[in-house]
């Protein structure tokens, strides 16, 4: 079983994958956003490389858990991916992962230019190790 975890963005898409088992995620890849059509693409082909069973995309709700603008939106493009792929689409509250996954890479010490490059794989792969963490109990 493998899940796939998406930080959808307006300029990019952080993107994960769940090791077979569902235990840990790693960031794959991420996804400069040209357009609907090749965002799709591309999520489709990294659904079919690992076989995935479902995708959790992060939901950027405000810090009261009230959804906005930026929620709408994510929530519009995966009700495309999933009735485009015919894969389910979970949602996963993202409040403070991108501040985590920052924090996490100021901590290993890498520099603003590389942090930029890789900040939202690292924010989807916290979305989904949280959505792992939530279901192993």
């Amino acid at each position: 079983m493998r899940i796939i975890g998406l930080d959808v963005g307006d300029r990019t898409i952080g993107v994960a994958v769940s090791d077979p088992l569902g235990y840990t995620a790693q960031g794959i890849t991420t996804i400069r956003r040209k357009g609907i059509e090749r965002d799709i693409e591309e999520i489709k082909k990294i659904c079919n490389e690992y076989k995935a069973e479902y995708i959790i995309s992060g939901l950027p709700k405000n810090m009261n858990g009230s959804l906005g603008s930026q929620s709408e939106k994510v929530m519009e493009f995966c009700k495309i991916v999933e009735e485009r792929l015919s894969i389910e689409v979970k949602y996963w509250d993202e409040r403070l992962t991108t501040v985590a996954a920052n924090r996490a890479m100021l901590e290993a010490d890498l520099s603003r230019a590389k942090r930029k490059k890789i900040v939202d794989k690292i924010a989807a792969t916290y979305i989904l190790q949280g959505y792992l963490d939530s279901i192993s109990k």
